[in-house]
């Protein structure tokens, strides 16, 4: 019988890339309760309507890339391409405007993309994000993307480059668009068979082509941020301002739109130099108006995503918090021993393994250390017997014979 493998673009995760994952989660979530963002969870497969009406009925996203189904009612759903209009339609279900003036609220999950799978991009991938509903200042923009600068600061990421714009509102952005529209039908001979049936759809995606002819195409292109009305730059003033006054580095860059429909005002990249060409891992801005174009009251709002798989190729490697805290080993006699202490200690919070193969004390001793355990605690017969136990640090190579309940305390406390 044929092996089966796993759907193409997808990958399984193991105990010892999960204990990374579990580490950069952990400290997404320090930083998210720093920041008071609370967490929400919602459904990994939602209307396909969601999406067509707050991604962009005419985005690569919807048109090309999105799973869509119809389930046996005849409903015609799909799989979560991104975390936002999940968000946003759950805020809404909810009427969380009715509970408080703003909600600032944070997600962990997987998404799905039938794209071409390339290094650090799969057809599900996972990814973490925020969104700030009901503030319409610029200093909560400058604080989310200080946020994501925390969490990769917590990571020792290197090499990063933050590049902010703004891409305007409905005021601004139709004229700009007929400038651009009118440039790129010039040039449009030059760009790659996308961008040339962008022209007409979504002509500012074509300003974020990566490919050499299409850069070369539009390097004298016209930019939103210069076409900006009053309100749409004094936004932007403000979100400089106020990440000068967090200490945030980052790069004007007229030439980041981002790529979804609901982004207006404020719009920015986090890119990492060891990623090459598809080198960012956080992207974000403003949505003002989803809110209202997904059935619920004219809110503002922002937010951004990370993929998780990007940011720990960026971070090349993440501690790891040791796999073990103590491995009780023990002897034929006090096997029962070894195992009714080990479940004490594992109530008690600490993480602990015993033998299960009834092997010797060296080839449990093995067992430990190759496991990770800081301790072995080994309950000898003669020990036991007197209400004791050895307790060895594996990492100093000492050992000193004390009861359980010090041995507990030791381990405890390293």
């Amino acid at each position: 019988m044929e092996t089966l493998k796993a759907v193409p673009g997808t990958y399984d995760i193991f105990p010892e890339d999960a204990r990374t994952w579990d580490r950069l989660r952990r400290i997404v979530a320090h930083a998210m309760r720093a920041y008071a963002y609370g967490r929400v969870e919602t459904p990994h497969m939602e209307s396909a309507e969601l999406f067509a009406r707050g991604v962009g009925a005419d985005t690569d996203i919807v048109q090309k890339e999105m799973y869509v189904f119809e389930d046996r009612g005849g409903r015609r759903l799909a799989l979560r391409p991104e975390g936002t209009a999940g968000v946003v339609r759950a805020y809404i279900e909810a009427r969380l405007d009715k509970q408080r003036p703003y909600s600032k609220l944070w997600y962990w999950g997987p998404m799905f993309r039938a794209e071409r799978p390339q290094k650090g991009r799969y057809r599900q991938f996972w990814q973490f994000g925020v969104e700030a509903i009901g503030i319409a200042g610029p200093t909560v923009d400058a604080e989310q993307i200080a946020l994501a600068m925390f969490i990769a600061g917590k990571l020792q990421l290197q090499n990063l480059v933050l590049r902010l714009s703004s891409i305007g509102d409905g005021n601004c952005r139709p004229a700009y668009r007929e400038r651009l529209v009118s440039y790129l039908q010039r040039v449009q001979a030059k760009l790659c068979d996308p961008c040339r049936r962008r022209v007409g759809s979504n002509p500012m995606r074509v300003l974020d082509c990566k490919e050499a002819a299409c850069r070369a195409a539009t390097a004298d292109a016209p930019l939103v941020i210069d076409y900006l009305c009053d309100p749409c730059r004094e936004h932007l003033d403000g979100v400089r301002s106020a990440l000068d006054r967090f200490g945030v580095d980052y790069v004007l860059d007229g030439r980041i739109v981002r790529g979804l429909d609901y982004y207006r005002r404020t719009a920015f990249e986090l890119e990492s130099g060891k990623l090459g060409a598809q080198n960012s891992i956080v992207g974000g801005g403003r949505y003002d108006g989803l809110v209202a174009a997904l059935g619920g009251p004219d809110l503002p709002g922002v937010g951004w995503a990370a993929g998780v798989e990007r940011f720990l190729l960026a971070a090349g490697s993440v501690a790891q918090d040791p796999t073990l805290d103590a491995f009780v080993a023990g002897f034929p006699e006090t096997r029962g021993a070894a195992a009714e202490l080990a479940q004490r200690w594992r109530h008690s919070g600490l993480r602990v393994e015993i033998d299960y193969l009834d092997r010797s004390l060296k080839a449990q001793l093995k067992e430990a250390a190759r496991q990770g355990a800081r301790f072995a605690v080994v309950v000898g017969p003669d020990e036991w017997s007197q209400g004791q136990v050895t307790l060895r640090d594996l990492h100093a190579g000492s050992q000193e014979t004390v009861t359980p309940d010090e041995a507990h305390s030791r381990v405890s406390q390293t």
